[in-house]
């Protein structure tokens, strides 16, 4: 059956006909959705796992027990779980083994864009990048046969916009291969004497699926006109064919490690000049370049950033306009936590005092952002808590008494427990203050462990952060609600004013849940409001001023009342107290 589909939910059909009976995955834009879509499925167990790490050494296992397993992640993701992958590269596989990675040229929600193929390179493990949704299917099906057939888990390489586009997919059915688990320590134990004998498999493996790229129909050539012939693969592609069409020839890669040889030689000798298109970095153009041949590529497109229709046809001498007006002409729209932000109390609260405040990866590192504009750090998932205690090592007392770090309750599960434990172990009196909006916020409300539910929303175990950080040898841990901006400031003061560790929870659920009551919008009274600005300075989006006086919108307020405790003169009104 044919079906326009998402290029996330079309990987996630494939992957459910080639028969896939374990998922385990952690949340990251823009690959989440595979994920989600194959939850859906009540045929395949699903979870959310704490990490990316815990999520493909999960899937490892259900592969060694002999079923099909798959876990997914976002690029930097895959840094987090490089650590089993190029050792699973040594042991291969039983059943099949598939990692979804998504990457995000043009850094759309990521802290950066690096290229996922070094990765591949590095690991020495094969990696398939469909273009549209009709590969993402059919190149999920066929991960799983090349895994079982090479003995290696494999790569499947999405990006933003194949992720989230949509084309056209053609539908089958399930098949379920099992496979038997057999005890087998020198394949499986990965001590030194066994690793040994491993790696010259790996690298007849790679030999092997290079022999296989030379003639496997995921590379494919499209001839057109000869006197420019395009090398490219995934996205790029797309903008190929939509920019130049049949001016130039094509030579499409579908498997992008290990690359191609003779095919690449071949196509080559069969055009009078040879370019490279392909997002990032120079893989492919590299590649070329060993093999002797003159082409050029990051001479003409940035090493930076995502293509488009225009950027190629400009690269290839063809002047274009189109879509530019639009981009000139509409104003920036800044990014900015939403109304009702449970965060947005804490962070106006740390502004004030005056803190430094090292931050971490979730919705709130939009604390940074003016008029808040209170996190000076973020550098990955867990960083803020291992930073701080390292940062007020550095600097001493006067340090641990104006300096916090902040981070959410899912990054906390994902990775920021270990910097808790250094900080408990190595005694720095660094304050943790933990964002607990009781979900997964920034990747779309995904469950976490903290939450007491799963991936399909049944019931599932929950760990308490209260005990979890007592058991670590904290005895200061206070909870707070980021709503009350007075016991916010009192609390945040107090700890840090103590000379031993501590964590604050500021809890307080998101504000975009279902099943969070909204409260009444709040109005001003212009005959109250002075026009002040006080107000401005949350940063609220529901909150603006018009001809001297502040304005609610009343489709975007959901009555938290933090504004109302900035105001001197009472003008907001409306306020409905929590029974």
């Amino acid at each position: 059956m044919k079906q326009l589909m998402l290029g996330n939910k079309a990987v996630a059909r494939g992957l459910y006909e080639a028969g896939v009976l374990f998922a385990s995955s952690y949340p990251g834009t823009p690959s989440t959705e595979v994920t989600e879509e194959l939850a859906r499925y009540d045929d395949v167990y699903c979870e959310w796992a704490p990490n990316e790490k815990v999520a493909m050494e999960s899937a490892f296992g259900a592969c060694l027990a002999g079923r099909r397993a798959f876990c997914g992640m976002k690029h930097v993701g895959l840094n987090v779980a490089a650590d089993p992958l190029y050792t699973m590269s040594y042991t291969g596989v039983n059943a099949g083994l598939v990692v979804v990675v998504a990457d995000d040229a043009g850094m759309h929600s990521s802290q950066n864009e690096q290229d996922s193929r070094h990765h591949a390179i590095a690991s020495k493990v094969p990696m398939l990048e469909p273009s549209d949704s009709a590969e993402a299917l059919a190149f999920a099906k066929l991960a799983f046969e090349l895994s079982e057939e090479y003995d290696t888990p494999v790569l499947l390489k999405m990006c933003t916009r194949v992720s989230h586009s949509q084309s056209v997919v053609e539908t089958s059915e399930r098949t379920v291969p099992l496979k038997e688990y057999k005890k087998d320590i020198q394949k499986y134990v990965m001590m030194p004497g066994n690793a040994r004998k491993r790696h010259p498999f790996v690298e007849e493996r790679t030999r092997k699926l290079t022999e296989y790229a030379e003639t496997s129909p995921v590379n494919r050539v499209e001839m057109g006109g000869t006197k420019l012939g395009i090398i490219t693969s995934s996205t790029s592609y797309q903008y190929v064919k939509e920019a130049l069409g049949d001016s130039v020839s094509v030579l499409k890669l579908g498997m992008t490690n290990p690359l191609p040889e003779k095919l690449i030689l071949d196509f080559a000798s069969r055009v009078e000049e040879l370019a490279v298109v392909e997002e990032l970095d120079p893989v492919i153009e590299d590649h070329c370049r060993k093999l002797g041949l003159k082409v050029r590529g990051k001479d003409l497109l940035p090493i930076c950033g995502e293509f488009s229709q225009n950027m190629i046809a400009e690269a290839f001498g063809l002047k274009t306009d189109h879509g530019r007006n639009l981009e000139e002409t509409l104003p920036m729209r800044p990014p900015v936590m939403c109304p009702g932000c449970p965060h947005r109390g804490l962070f106006y609260t740390l502004k004030k005092i005056g803190c430094t405040v090292l931050g971490d990866i979730g919705c709130y590192t939009l604390g940074a952002v003016p008029p808040l504009g209170s996190m000076e750090m973020t550098l990955c998932m867990g960083a803020s808590v291992s930073s701080i205690h390292g940062f007020n090592k550095a600097l001493g007392r006067e340090s641990e008494s104006k300096t916090v770090c902040v981070i959410g309750d899912s990054t906390f599960m994902h990775s920021g427990m270990t910097g808790l434990a250094n900080i408990a172990y190595n005694q720095s009196h660094s304050t943790v203050i933990i964002l607990d909006n009781s979900i997964t916020g920034m990747t779309g409300h995904q469950q976490n462990p903290t939450t007491g539910y799963n991936i399909k929303g049944d019931p599932a175990g929950k760990i308490d952060l209260e005990a979890l950080c007592r058991s670590m040898g904290f005895r200061r841990i206070r909870v707070i609600d980021p709503y009350d901006l007075a016991a916010c400031e009192e609390t945040v003061r107090e700890e840090l004013a103590c000379d031993e560790p501590s964590v604050i929870i500021s809890r307080r659920p998101c504000a975009l849940l279902k099943y969070v009551k909204r409260r009444p919008p709040l109005k001003i009274n212009p005959d109250k409001c002075k026009g002040c600005t006080s107000c401005m300075r949350i940063g609220c989006p529901a909150i603006s001023m018009k001809d001297g006086k502040a304005r609610v919108d009343a489709t975007l307020c959901v009555g938290c009342g933090v504004c109302t405790q900035l105001c001197r003169f009472d003008a907001f009104e409306g306020m409905v107290k929590e029974d």
